[in-house]
């Protein structure tokens, strides 16, 4: 909460040595559903009564009567919606023995409720294009944007979006640079100061590699097939080597079969390879996580119709990222087991 003094006195007759008389406090800020901006007017001296009277900046008025002893605090909730608000108007005190003194009053609050970011990655996010979009669920003061390469570098670290309306749909983009998107964090600030970030890791490297021959229904690596996963540990390990230590960096593996047979026995068929293929690279002596899913036939590179024998559709990912990576094409949303 931010507390300001407010004591400058514009006085009316004879009583300029009543200037002291109140002590007006504002509490310019609060949260939405937990009150609202205060006016705290402590009495010092003696006085018959006073009388606030303030316009809002949409036109609604308040004016509020009150008094009291010396060492008293009346207190005056200023109402608004949520967001910013300008107030002018002043205090009129009136002293016992007659008389009254005037103090002008020019301020604003602010009303501010909770912030969210709301994005679909894989719809909303491409990295391609160098652009994110996405909806912010609140009132914000300023949004702001940092993208952070697999260099060190970064390419984007700014505002994106000053005083958007509430619930705005946001685009935001970043100039051309080396290396991989890393990180990008997007920053809600409101009027209160309170801050939501969402971070975004749509770092990834897919490891090209040849392709595994698997015996017809089975799981199993055969050992003269072995020097294939062999050659995409090496290249694994590099990447790892030279990435890992930007952040937890994890090795996801997808198989994938063509159409050939029936759906659910292709789809268990492709978890169990990919779980092969997993437990090998761990075998092999690879310390980061591990996770494998299958999804059959139902992410084909190669859109054939049903029982099409289709090499390029019997494959596996080995996909090294941060974040749960999108795998094109798929019809059910994976669910990633770890080794």
């Amino acid at each position: 909460m931010c507390t300001a003094a407010l004591r400058s006195l514009v006085l009316f007759g004879a009583f300029a040595a009543h200037a002291d008389a109140i002590d007006v406090q504002l509490t310019a800020k609060a949260e939405l559903g937990k009150g609202a901006p205060v006016l705290a007017i402590r009495i010092l001296e003696p006085i018959a009564g006073y009388q606030v009277q303030l316009k809002r900046g949409d036109g609604q008025t308040l004016d509020v009567k009150g008094g009291g002893r010396p060492g008293q605090t009346r207190t005056i909730e200023l109402m608004h919606p949520e967001g910013k608000e300008h107030w002018v108007g002043g205090i009129t005190i009136n002293y016992p023995r007659g008389g009254d003194a005037y103090m002008p009053l020019d301020f604003e609050t602010a009303v501010a409720g909770k912030l969210d970011v709301r994005l679909d990655k894989s719809a909303d996010l491409d990295v391609a294009a160098r652009t994110v979009r996405f909806q912010l669920r609140g009132v914000a003061e300023k949004v702001s944007m940092r993208v952070e390469m697999d260099t060190g570098k970064l390419a984007f670290d700014g505002d994106v979006a000053d005083a958007p309306e509430k619930n705005a749909v946001i685009s935001a983009s970043w100039p051309e640079a080396d290396g991989r998107v890393m990180h990008v964090t997007l920053t809600a600030v409101n009027a209160v100061g309170a801050k939501y970030t969402l971070e975004l890791t749509p770092w990834r490297i897919d490891i090209p590699h040849e392709e595994l021959l698997f015996d017809s229904g089975k799981a199993d690596v055969r050992a003269v097939e072995a020097s294939k996963l062999d050659a995409a540990y090496r290249l694994i390990a590099e990447h790892l080597a030279k990435y890992g230590h930007l952040a937890k960096v994890r090795l996801f593996i997808a198989g994938h079969t063509d159409s050939v047979g029936p759906t659910a026995m292709n789809r268990a068929l492709s978890v169990r390879r990919a779980q092969a293929i997993a437990a090998y690279f761990r075998k092999a002596g690879l310390q980061v996580p591990i996770f494998y899913e299958g999804f059959g036939e139902e992410a084909l590179v190669v859109h054939t119709p049903d029982e099409t024998d289709e090499p390029k559709n019997r494959r596996a990912e080995y996909i090294l990222s941060i974040d749960d990576p999108v795998v094109t094409n798929a019809r059910v949303p994976p669910v990633w087991k770890r080794l």
